[in-house]
């Protein structure tokens, strides 16, 4: 039996899994490390945790299997970071990861530089200080003397990817979060570092996501346990490993993760570029292939709060919350909730919106919020859906998350949606099953990403009733007016 190594390099920790051939998760293994939090909106990690986290954690799985059964190792890790490394692989400084926004002045200065618009259609993103672009850029000029030493600026993964096998390379979805990668050729783009004036040789060679990065080094297989000569594979940036953990991999299906944040994606030929540019685009693990996506700030992190703030944290609570919000009916007695907790992203991108309760009377009980609130989610969602609906057909959605747990705010979503929603057997997995698909196909255990049959099966199908459907497209046009009625106000708020 051979097996596939994945590691999911994640904001709190390292998740390292064994896959077997026939699709089946055999071991997992967590190890943390820190998040450095300062200066208000400053977020880094040090790559050495990273690759210590890979090297317990590889080690633990290895008693288990042979190493020799280790058919292949492949990650997906988080994306928009910023780790710049010396000509030996040497950090420089702490990685700027994603949650960091202390480039606001970078961001300006590309502002003042190029047309947004000419930006979203280079990068198929918007301008904003999460990405890496504008990390690479502060470190210029904040930080010149590390910025003229940097040999290369890598993501976490990549980092790690250099350690098995000391070649710096990255691939086409974690590239495309650097918004320094030309969506359209796949090449990093000239005209933009150009403009952000950032040295083009301080970016890793690009290959796709199934791409061999190397072997496992005599060094590294003392340290991780592996044998030496093991097949490394790129794999993916979180995000798109999870897609297609979902099975993501074809057009007509979508992925909806319902998490603290929650997201929808689809897979396309080509780029979805929205005249509003409400939504976004990466570049997928599958070769060929895009992944439009629409994320929303506070999701599963919106019910959370919710639950916790009117019922307690008691596990006894959670039952009473269910008989409550199912007693409750479809518009929750005319009552909206905007979830707009931590400003939001997708559709809005509006930093200063607010959550809201709207039209909340007496006669209300706590039932009629949880369940305003989880019809905020789904129709806040539907924005997105209808933008990726607008060019290409979409089937049903696969759901995962802790969200997916809730049967009740499933059928919303499938009412609100007028889609099919999707269980499957597996809801917090995706990420590393994602990987280790992509390792997989890297080194020709599996023929294509259409192998995700073999690891995911559909559980239990919610289908749309298309009554409750035709009624909430009343309340879908009441809560996109309640937001741009209240727009101005919360700006003044905040």
């Amino acid at each position: 039996m051979k097996y596939i190594l994945a590691h999911d390099l994640g904001t709190s920790g390292n998740k390292a899994t064994l896959y077997s051939e026939e699709g089946k998760l055999t071991a997992s293994v967590t190890m943390e490390y820190e998040l450095l939090l300062s200066n208000g909106n400053w977020a880094e990690q040090r790559a050495n945790d990273w690759w210590q986290a890979v090297c317990l954690s590889t080690r633990k799985l290895l008693e288990t299997v042979d190493p020799r059964d280790i058919a292949a190792v492949s990650f997906s890790g988080q994306m928009l970071g910023c780790l710049c490394v010396d000509v030996n692989g040497e950090p420089l400084d702490n990685s700027i990861i994603w949650a960091d926004m202390r480039s606001s002045e970078e961001e300006e200065i590309i502002r003042g530089r190029i047309a947004e618009s000419d930006f979203y259609r280079i990068t198929g993103h918007r301008i904003s200080p999460a990405y890496s672009l504008f990390k690479l850029l502060w470190m210029k000029r904040n930080k010149p003397e590390i910025y003229a030493k940097t040999h290369q600026m890598l993501n976490a993964k990549d980092y790690i990817l250099f350690r098995l096998t000391g070649n710096f390379q990255t691939e086409y979805s974690d590239a495309s979060s650097t918004c320094m990668m030309d969506l359209n050729t796949l090449q990093w783009s000239q005209e933009l570092l150009e403009t952000a004036e950032l040295d083009a040789s301080k970016l890793p060679e690009l290959k796709s996501s199934i791409d061999t990065a190397g072997t496992v080094t005599a060094e590294a297989a003392r340290a991780t346990g592996l044998l030496e000569g093991t097949p490394v594979i790129l794999g993916g940036g979180d995000g798109a490993c999870a897609a297609v953990g979902t099975g993501c991999v074809r057009e007509g299906i979508a992925n909806c993760v319902l998490g603290t944040s929650s997201w929808i994606s689809i897979t396309s030929d080509v780029p979805i570029f929205d005249e509003g540019m409400t939504t976004f685009n990466f570049a997928h693990i599958v070769p060929g292939k895009i992944m439009p996506t629409g994320t929303i700030q506070t999701g599963g992190g919106a019910l959370s709060w919710a639950v916790k703030t009117l019922y307690g944290q008691e596990d006894s609570s959670y039952s009473l919350m269910q008989k409550e919000t199912v007693q409750s009916p479809l518009g929750a007695r005319g009552l909206l909730f905007l979830p707009y907790l931590i400003g939001e992203r997708s559709p809005r991108w509006d930093a200063f919106a607010r959550g809201s309760f709207v039209g909340l009377t007496l006669d209300h009980h706590r039932g009629d919020m949880i369940r305003a609130v989880m019809e905020g989610v789904a129709m806040n969602l539907d924005l997105v859906l209808k933008v990726f609906e607008k060019r290409t057909d979409i089937r049903e959605l696969i759901t995962i998350g802790g969200g997916a747990r809730n049967d009740l705010w499933l059928q919303i979503f499938a009412d609100v949606f007028g889609k099919t929603i999707v269980k499957p057997n597996v809801l917090e997995e995706a990420t590393s099953m994602g990987a280790a698909i992509t390792g997989g196909v890297g080194v020709g255990l599996f023929e294509d990403f259409q192998v995700i049959d073999r690891f995911l099966q559909p559980e239990e199908n919610f289908a749309p009733n298309l009554e409750n459907t035709g009624k909430y497209g009343k309340f879908k046009q009441l809560f996109d007016e309640s937001y741009f009625a209240l727009k101005d106000i919360f700006k003044k708020l905040a």
